[in-house]
């Protein structure tokens, strides 16, 4: 045989997902209907019901999807106050990071990487015969913009990628550290995939969201998702606002049929239902702040603020991976981090008060 793997991908770490609950389920061999699932930042309280009504009335589905998604785009657009033109839809968010790496990077060319952070980011970069320099985030998670900018002026990286509110740890970015990104006159990413949950007033993130600003900057980018607050993430529908040079450019490379009819239609009835949604929102909000009090009240384990759909905890004394391996058995799941950035935390998404109440009860045992 003479085709080989090529030696990136060989030798890039793989990137490793969450199981789903029947996955779950049939390894302990428990009902899926007793797992408590606290480790994916998914919506415990899914989808509007418009969604299901939307899915029941799908028609058409042996045509290929609008490769423009011009009715999801048109809604984005009035929803958001963002220039249909200037908007792309994807397959998640997750596609729009890849995609965007695959247009502007070169063998060799480098992107810089706030860490810790969500793992997409370098994952793609690898993928694509990029260089990710990482820059780590102070002890309080907010960017060291003195490294940064003497990164840029090293390295002249092609993308500056910022997750606000940041996974794992669930900060958001300032302003202030926002336009000194942007005054490094690099592209800047901005993934803004928990900014519903930052809400105030039922706003769904609009008073927090940058997302206007880029029809009008030439070196910024912001990526959404429906997977956190819209209670899609099954379904895989995200979408980005672009500076208009990017635009052909992306178009030329994306998948033809990149968002299938199920996942438009599930998100253009999302934004017709803001309403039902962004009451999920507060619930979850609501649940965090008695999550992260009942966390504090543990001696073992010191919890961050959070402005996002979970909280990431340090751990005092103990293993995280061993607390991540004791509840697992106990049927309830959460994310463990043992790595140089994150030694000995855990993150736990934030579910309903009984997922809550289950998850508490397991850890005193526990600890």
């Amino acid at each position: 045989m003479t085709a080989s793997i090529g030696k990136r991908i060989v030798e890039m770490p793989a990137y490793i997902p969450i199981e789903p609950i029947d996955v779950l389920a049939a390894r302990l061999n428990i009902p899926a209907e007793k797992i408590v699932k606290m480790d994916a930042n998914e919506n415990p309280y899914g989808p509007s019901p418009l969604v299901k009504e939307a899915l029941a009335r799908l028609d058409l589905v042996n045509i290929y999807p609008d490769p423009e998604s011009r009715k999801l785009r048109d809604g984005l657009s009035n929803f958001h106050k963002v220039p249909m033109e200037n908007l792309l839809a994807g397959s998640g968010a997750d596609e729009l990071i890849d995609l965007l790496v695959r247009v502007l990077l070169e063998p060799g060319d480098c992107v810089i990487n706030c860490v810790p952070t969500f793992g997409m980011y370098s994952f793609d970069t690898l993928l694509n015969y990029g260089t990710c320099i990482s820059i780590q985030r102070n002890a309080d998670f907010s960017l060291d913009q003195e490294a940064i900018e003497v990164a840029v002026r090293k390295n002249k990286p092609k993308i500056i990628f910022a997750c606000s509110p940041n996974n794992p740890d669930g900060r958001l970015l300032t302003g202030e550290e926002i336009d000194f990104l942007l005054s490094l006159h690099t592209l800047v990413v901005v993934d803004e995939a928990y900014i519903e949950f930052t809400q105030q007033n039922l706003d769904l993130g609009r008073s927090r969201s940058i997302i206007t600003q880029t029809p009008k900057r030439e070196n910024l980018v912001v990526l959404r998702t429906f997977s956190k607050w819209a209670g899609l993430a099954g379904l895989r529908v995200g979408f980005g606002a672009f500076p208009s040079w990017l635009m052909d450019s992306l178009w030329k490379a994306k998948q033809p049929y990149n968002v299938n009819i199920a996942a438009s239609a599930a998100a253009l009835a999302s934004l017709s239902d803001d309403a039902y949604l962004a009451g999920n929102v507060a619930r979850i909000q609501q649940e965090r702040a008695r999550l992260f009090t009942k966390l504090q009240s543990l001696p073992t384990l010191q919890p961050y603020p959070s402005q996002s759909n979970f909280i990431l905890c340090k751990t005092k004394n103990v293993s995280a991976i061993e607390i991540k391996r004791k509840l697992a058995s106990r049927g309830v799941f959460i994310r463990h981090y043992d790595n140089a950035l994150l030694k000995d935390c855990i993150r736990i998404s934030v579910g309903r008060p009984e997922d809550t109440d289950e998850l508490i009860h397991q850890l005193e045992g526990i600890l």
